[in-house]
């Protein structure tokens, strides 16, 4: 999601335009190595002082570890995250900076797959090693994938600058809310929905898209009033489209987010946990989430299928 200042609203039209075919590759499930020597212009964290710990490689499965790569499933949509650089192919964030660290601990080779969403989680274990894609820990995800908790993030809407259309986040009852397909915040706003009809009021039209950029890209250009996103995506979002956009209310829901694992790979999960737990311990994951300004999501112990409220 590399976004251009935009000062007008024939701006962000075109700059919208531009930024959904910068970001197509997103959806086509290309790879992409996540080495060190990306021609991207966006620098991420230099993860070469990295070094392989022998003990936690040791208990990855030889499934993993057999190419000697660690591929990860990444919907590279979801700046400042995980999104693509202005190649318009090379995987950048602070999540794909984790990933090379991860990689690096085990002393493999960091492969990120750009993926959509939603076909992530289905194919964890399978087409991917791991996902790592902002995902909150839920319930029902836990049902599908086991987690290991690597960052906390809020739920935030955005609308233009000034609410013009006068959404009040409190009753979105007859508002249009865009939103990426497979988001805990869909989830919540196909919730509001029927609770909206169950009033008597007019039903929330929802927006689902695949790539979050095509979320922000709605309410930049008026298509839909506001949108709903994790608040370090919304930040810089907002940021990114030279303030054109601005939070409404405050940040809502704090919840981790993990890592996803094959469902019943307490092999992976341990390893991940311990490579995680050493990237906190040593310093290198805060100065990560330090080099893309997203330091308070920062946790102090990475957890296995933490308790979570659903």
């Amino acid at each position: 999601m590399t976004f251009t200042p935009l000062r007008a609203a024939a701006a962000i039209v075109a700059g919208s335009a531009m930024l959904v075919s910068m970001a197509a590759c997103g959806t086509s499930d290309s790879s992409s190595s996540s080495s060190a020597g990306s021609s991207s212009t966006t620098q991420g964290f230099d993860t070469s002082s990295v070094k392989k710990d022998a003990s936690i490689a040791a208990l990855l499965p030889s499934s993993v570890t057999k190419d000697g790569t660690l591929t990860v499933g990444t919907d590279t949509s979801y700046a400042p995250a995980e999104f693509l650089a202005d190649d318009g192919k090379t995987p950048v964030g602070y999540d794909v900076d984790l990933t090379k660290a991860l990689a690096a601990v085990f002393g493999l080779k960091a492969k990120t797959v750009s993926s959509t969403f939603d076909s992530i989680l289905p194919s964890v274990g399978s087409k991917y090693d791991i996902g790592i894609s902002s995902f909150t820990v839920t319930k029902d995800r836990m049902e599908a994938v086991d987690f290991v908790t690597y960052f906390k993030a809020g739920s935030t809407f955005v609308v233009k600058k000034g609410n013009p259309k006068k959404v009040d986040t409190s009753d979105l009852c007859g508002v249009t809310v865009a939103v990426q397909t497979g988001t805990t915040q869909e989830e919540e706003v196909n919730a509001d929905t029927k609770a909206c009809k169950k009033a008597g009021k007019s039903a929330i039209t929802i927006q689902s898209y695949k790539m979050q950029t095509d979320v922000t890209t709605a309410v930049a250009t008026g298509k839909a009033a506001v949108f709903y996103a994790d608040s370090p995506v919304a930040g810089y979002a907002i940021k990114q489209t030279g303030d054109e956009l601005e939070a409404l209310g405050d940040e809502t829901g704090v919840a981790p987010e993990a890592v996803a694992i094959k469902k019943g790979d307490s092999a992976t999960a341990k390893a991940v946990q311990k490579a995680l737990q050493k990237l906190i311990d040593d310093g290198t994951y805060k100065k990560i989430l330090d080099t893309w300004g997203v330091s308070s999501g920062a946790i102090d112990t990475a957890e296995i299928n933490p308790s979570v409220d659903d």
